[in-house]
């Protein structure tokens, strides 16, 4: 398993949250997903490498901005 966290900015309300953690868990290979609202960071964790790019795709899905890893 790997753990990469990101932060991401413009999350401001458990529905931000939500909406960023079903797009991330809507990648393959992804185990589970980590939001912490205070600081904006993200904490993915995966079978196998993720992609950065898939990730920022996803989260912008959602709405939001993929800033870098954390």
């Amino acid at each position: 398993m790997t753990a990469i966290a990101y932060t991401v900015t413009g999350m401001n309300c458990e529905h931000c949250v939500r909406s960023v953690t079903e797009e991330l868990e809507r990648l393959p290979e992804v185990a589970s997903v980590a939001v912490d609202l205070a600081d904006g960071r993200v904490t993915v964790v995966s079978e196998g490498a993720l992609a950065d790019g898939a990730v920022r795709e996803a989260v912008a899905e959602a709405g939001f901005e993929l800033v870098g890893r954390a």
